[in-house]
């Protein structure tokens, strides 16, 4: 159905705000494009290996947690001056819970299997989304008004991932509230794209983001309501699953879900490496991972695969680009190939339709009839709501406490989905498909994730040069 004429006027309204916001930004913030800086290289072996495998050294004695835990912290002083991902670090109550873990793995009778078996995760460093509860670190979501706040618990899947032996280093960046698509606040300021330090890293999770994409983390933690977990790791070509909603705890993070928002928030795993999504899922999951049969073997030959090119052409939204079309097409042919299946391509006219479906489900309220809390009484505790309109003609004058960005808000929310890097592009930038599978039936997008992983090379470091890369 083709759009109607007032469809087709709000999208050429939209987009010519967005243009403006964006020639804005540009114009205040970006830097020359002369002699731009850029990520340094990946010097230490340490930085290029899974927290999988990180944690099956440690445990045989190959290589130590202080020196996994010093290597990490050695990368984030290098590379945080030019991301501007992580917001406060713990570096120094890291390396003694490192050495802590060294002396417990000298004076560990069971051996590597046991301690395999009950810390997973022993020695590896972890990095974590700042909206989170982790226990002594500030806890704002990048809001004004909740400068000096500092969680007094963990967040349960932090809980849990320390508990599985991982040693939380820092707390990174998040869009003002955790509802926007890029990571900037004005408590912390703008978080930067490591492939190319004028572009965005996306949102709400970027920080975590860009920071294991310039190799500073190997696993981080994300929540997704509307992307946050997918987009960022699209943007900055890492690994991300936005998880089943219901099986891993929305407990202890800010904004908190109200109304109906925890039957489709979601909180997930992000990082360098496929390998480690499934073991950090099943930790996350804490009781509920028996739910998603993630001990089950998939065998990829006998799954039904669709591909869906777009959106059928949402007024709201960008058409998708002709490299990400290309690199689809990629896919779907070496699937075909490798697999011997027959993918068909499938199009849902209604996905045009999916924001204001997902627009109208933010504001339902819960099943004892509770609105959830507006984002402009969450902007404004513990005083008064914030009024958005004159929050925006304040900040055309630099005076206001909060992003424009924070003063509109749109995306789009689905089931259980892995996103999956796919090499970069001509301009040395991260390419990436989104795969997705039904209900609880996460071990799936699990395992095409590591299987495109060996056939499209997974994490690429960032560049050195931005220009004229080879395509995948």
């Amino acid at each position: 159905m083709a759009p109607s004429g007032i469809e087709r006027l709000q999208k050429l309204i939209y987009d010519a705000f967005v243009a403006i916001c964006f020639a804005l930004y540009r114009f205040v913030f970006a830097r020359p494009t002369e002699n731009k800086r850029k990520i340094p290289p990946v010097s230490n072996p340490l930085l290029a290996v899974s927290a999988t495998q990180l944690a099956g050294r440690i445990r045989r004695r190959e290589v130590s947690s202080v020196e996994v835990v010093q290597a990490y912290i050695d990368r984030i002083q290098q590379v945080n001056p030019l991301v501007n991902a992580v917001v406060k670090d713990r570096f120094s109550a890291a390396l003694q819970e490192a050495a802590q873990v060294d002396k417990l793995i000298d004076e560990e009778p069971g051996g590597e299997e046991v301690l395999a078996d009950r810390l997973p995760f022993l020695g590896v460093p972890l990095s974590v989304k700042e909206s989170f509860g982790l226990q002594g670190m500030p806890h704002t979501s990048g809001i004004v008004s909740r400068r000096g706040v500092v969680a007094s618990v963990d967040a349960p899947p932090v809980a849990l991932l320390k508990r599985a032996g991982a040693i939380p280093l820092d707390v990174t960046n998040t869009s003002e509230g955790c509802m926007w698509a890029e990571s900037h606040n004005h408590l912390y300021g703008i978080t930067s794209n490591p492939y190319d330090l004028e572009r965005m890293p996306g949102g709400s999770s970027g920080g975590e983001g860009s920071l294991l994409a310039a190799a500073g983390a190997v696993i981080g933690l994300g929540s997704d309501i509307g992307g946050s977990i997918r987009m960022p790791c699209f943007f900055n070509g890492v690994f991300g699953h936005k998880t089943t909603p219901g099986v891993v705890s929305n407990e202890n993070q800010y904004p908190p879900c109200t109304g109906r928002h925890d039957e489709y928030t979601s909180t997930g795993p992000m990082c360098r490496y496929a390998e480690d999504l499934l073991p950090m899922l099943k930790i996350m999951a804490g009781p509920k991972a028996h739910m998603l049969s993630l001990n089950e073997k998939v065998e990829l030959k006998k799954l039904r695969f669709f591909t869906v090119p777009d959106d059928g052409g949402s007024p709201l939204t960008s058409p998708v680009s002709e490299e990400l079309r290309r690199i689809q097409r990629k896919v779907v042919e070496r699937l075909e190939a490798d697999l011997g299946v027959s993918i068909q391509e499938a199009h849902f006219p209604e996905l045009r339709y999916s924001f204001r479906i997902w627009d109208a489900y933010m504001g339902l309220p819960d099943k004892e009839g509770k609105p959830p809390v507006s984002f402009a009484v969450e902007l404004g505790l513990p005083g008064r709501p914030v009024w958005p309109v004159w929050e925006a003609l304040k900040s055309m004058l630099g005076k206001s406490d909060h992003t424009v960005a924070a003063i509109r808000i749109f995306n789009i929310l689905g089931l259980p989905v892995t996103q999956c890097p796919l090499g970069l592009n001509e301009e040395g930038l991260p390419l990436g498909v989104q795969v997705v599978s039904g209900k609880l039936q996460d071990r799936l997008p699990l395992a095409v994730a590591l299987y495109l992983e060996k056939a499209f090379g997974g994490w690429r470091e960032p560049p050195a040069n931005v220009h004229k890369m080879m395509m995948v």
